[in-house]
């Protein structure tokens, strides 16, 4: 009996349990992102159209700007302010060797005007501002509030979220200013208490450094920072689901995507700026 050689046809090997679940739960990830990318552009786009076409409550505006502006700018001072007196010993002391003392007021004014004052203060405030936002339309979400507002023939874009977006965008650029005036203040008390330097040699260092390009790319910015943290508040608000426990995963993602948001648009941001002035 003669035996013929089989031909062994090659078998797909399937990839292991674990590697499948890794490539599926990126593909979701992916997705979700991109949903909520999509998600996010649409409702920038209501809310610019509804912020040019529609009429706003000039009551409902001047109380966002309250909650949002005024009731932070105690963080704002305190903060910027230990930011300031911080920035002064560094400087004079990692530059004790090369008169450091002396570079002080420069050091002082054009690190808080460029980048500290509006990044830190963004984050600070926006952390604060951006946990409320998402709060306080999350809970209404859940109690069903927002749907009575549809049946009642109310956006709830014009009536929540315009006021709001509009009221960070505006309020953050003014607490940036005075960041940056709270921050050189405490540079100078520290110059002037700690290091033995005069007031005039400080103040003129400041007034000698800064230029106009230098504010603007400051403030500049954080009317992007301000929009973007609104509109992320808003947006993680409308989608709350879950009762009490959705609020709150809302609001922490809102204080985490604000915090890179911020950071990331501050890259791209500083280099727009530097390649405009």
């Amino acid at each position: 009996m003669t035996n013929f050689p089989t031909t062994q046809l090659p078998v797909a090997v399937a990839a292991p349990a674990d590697e499948r679940t890794f490539l599926v739960r990126v593909k979701e990830h992916v997705q979700d992102g991109l949903y909520y990318l999509g998600g996010l552009t649409d409702l920038a786009m209501q809310t610019v159209q509804q912020t040019v076409r529609g009429r706003m409550e000039r009551d409902v505006v001047m109380a966002q700007f309250d909650q949002i502006g005024v009731r932070s700018m105690s963080i704002v001072i305190i903060t910027s302010l230990f930011i300031g007196m911080v920035l002064a010993l560094q400087t004079a002391y990692s530059l004790a060797e090369f008169g450091g003392a002396l570079f002080i007021g420069k050091v002082v004014s054009l690190s808080l005007v460029r980048e500290l004052a509006p990044v830190l203060m963004s984050l600070m405030v926006g952390g604060r501002v951006g946990a409320g936002i998402t709060a306080e339309i999350g809970t209404m979400k859940v109690t069903e509030q927002i749907d009575a507002l549809r049946a009642l023939a109310t956006n709830p874009v014009r009536k929540l979220v315009v006021p709001r977006v509009l009221a960070t965008t505006l309020m953050l650029p003014l607490m940036t200013i005075l960041a940056c005036f709270v921050g050189i203040l405490g540079g100078l008390i520290i110059a002037v208490g700690s290091l033995h330097l005069s007031a005039n040699f400080y103040t003129r260092s400041v007034i000698e450094t800064l230029r106009y390009n230098d504010i603007a790319s400051g403030v500049g910015k954080t009317f992007f920072f301000g929009f973007g943290i609104g509109l992320i508040a808003c947006y993680n608000g409308l989608r709350t689901s879950g009762g009490a426990d959705g609020v709150g995963r809302a609001t922490t993602a809102t204080v985490v995507t604000a915090s890179i948001t911020v950071l990331i648009m501050d890259f791209f941001l500083t280099k727009l700026f530097l390649f405009l002035f």
